[in-house]
């Protein structure tokens, strides 16, 4: 039996090892988003294509990561190769082992972004609260 991957589900985590709230997102993501909107997209098993890029897009991923992320396989993956007997371990102990460190740099870059792009984010959200105190403030004048 296939197991489907739950699109909606990986954006949730994703976004969320990002550290990005779903407010921030549905900001990215234009003037149609909000919060609620963003929480029912988290919610579907499947995606439009569209809006899928437009995600990876904003959280500046592949959109392959919603698409083929299976939380369960990498558990199990993970526990079949670190399992308390020493053979294990030791297999999963390879020292002529190279790594391919430009991906692991690209999503090290992308979270700095989006970072910046939260911070910048809440700054703007800052700035329109005191217009709008100075605007209240000054009607009560």
């Amino acid at each position: 039996m296939e197991k489907r991957i739950h699109e909606g589900r990986n954006v949730k985590r994703f976004r969320e090892m990002l550290g990005i709230k779903q407010e921030a997102l549905a900001y990215e993501l234009g003037d149609d988003w909000n919060q609620k909107k963003v929480s029912v997209l988290e919610q579907k098993e499947t995606i439009d294509l569209a809006i899928l890029k437009d995600v990876a897009a904003a959280l500046k991923l592949p959109v392959e990561a919603f698409q083929n992320f299976d939380e369960e396989q990498a558990i199990n993956i993970i526990s079949n190769t670190f399992t308390s007997n020493d053979t294990s371990t030791l297999n999963a102990i390879n020292p002529n082992c190279t790594f391919n460190i430009n991906p692991v740099e690209k999503w090290l870059e992308a979270i700095e972004e989006n970072k910046r792009l939260y911070e910048r984010w809440l700054k703007e959200k800052e700035d329109t609260i005191k217009m709008l105190e100075a605007i209240i403030e000054n009607t009560k004048r």
